[in-house]
């Protein structure tokens, strides 16, 4: 047995309009649901990010993905962060750009064995790096 988490993520201020709604399992990490976010967005993956479990950047309850020592570590299985439904927390992207991602858990489930993470619903578009695009059509 497995648990699954469902799950919508959408970029702060594009709620209604963009959004992605995943499906991913408990022994995945924070870096794995991270990679998962960028790849459903289109999103190179080359910067640093937080996961704020309280829902408010900059928190002091929150998971880090850096080059040092620093903990808590994004290097955590979802199961092990006591996640509930109806919980917000966010993903703050890019500390240059700022790119906020709110997450919301939808469900969880036990299912009956492991799966890669999946997007099941997607709706919208956003450019990582809108001005770049502006400049090549």
């Amino acid at each position: 047995m497995s648990t699954q988490y469902s799950i919508k993520v959408f970029p702060s201020g594009r709620g209604r309009d963009v959004y992605r709604n995943i499906e991913i399992c408990g022994d995945e990490t924070l870096d794995q649901l991270c990679k998962t976010i960028l790849d459903a967005f289109d999103f190179i993956d080359e910067h640093l990010y937080e996961f704020c479990m309280d829902n408010r950047q900059y928190s002091t309850d929150a998971y880090y993905a850096t080059m040092m020592e620093q903990e808590p570590s994004t290097d955590i299985a979802l199961d092990e962060l006591g996640l509930y439904n109806g919980q917000k927390f966010l993903l703050h992207y890019d500390f240059g750009d700022d790119w906020i991602f709110h997450i919301r858990v939808l469900n969880i489930i036990e299912v009956k064995e492991s799966f890669e993470p999946r997007i099941i619903k997607s709706k919208g578009y956003i450019s990582q790096y809108p001005d770049y695009d502006d400049w090549h059509e």
